[in-house]
């Protein structure tokens, strides 16, 4: 079976968290990833030989939190410029290695994923868990995990002269919805 990650049903966010003296008053800023697509195969019932592939192009994420519109713009300048450097590394890859499955009951699974993230030009083994609801043509896949910013070769931001910068952990949440596909490449 192939299903499609549907990204107008689904939500994909990465919080980041603020640190040093005047953190208090800085922003723990939280990022929607705007534009990504991914694909998900397993056989059907055993979900054996399950395939993960996921492709997010970095220049299209937003800062979702309240702020005033100048704060906001330049914080996502800098997000794309000195952080992600969206010039160089227009794309962030995830392919799976390997998938493990446990069902917890009629449709509802936790599947375990370990497989090879690709961003910010450095490829690294990631592992992460979901919980997995089968709706018949809908799978409901939700989850989170963390990366260190520096494993990326990425300098977390800072803000005001250092006084307000961002840890180097980051947080990723994700509520996916993936539609089957029929041979042709069509909704089912």
């Amino acid at each position: 079976m192939r299903f499609v990650i549907d990204p107008t049903a689904s939500r994909f966010t990465v919080q980041a968290f603020a640190t040093g003296f005047l953190s208090a008053f800085g922003h723990s800023p939280k990022i929607g990833i705007r534009d990504y697509e991914g694909e998900i195969h397993f056989v059907p019932e055993t979900y054996q030989k399950a395939f993960v592939r996921m492709t997010v192009r970095t220049g299209a994420m937003d800062v979702l939190d309240e702020m005033k519109s100048d704060d906001r713009k330049k914080l996502e300048q800098a997000m794309y410029r000195e952080v992600l450097e969206v010039d160089r590394f227009a794309e962030t890859a995830y392919e799976s290695k390997q998938i493990t499955v446990q069902k917890l009951g009629a449709d509802l699974l936790l599947a375990y994923v370990t497989g090879e993230l690709s961003f910010h030009g450095v490829t690294q083994t990631h592992s992460l868990g979901a919980r997995v609801t089968a709706m018949g043509t809908m799978l409901r896949i939700s989850g989170d995990f963390s990366l260190r910013q520096s494993d990326y070769g990425i300098k977390p931001l800072s803000f005001a002269g250092g006084t307000v910068r961002l840890k180097d952990e980051v947080k990723f949440n994700f509520e996916l919805v993936a539609r089957m596909q029929d041979e042709v490449g069509a909704s089912a």
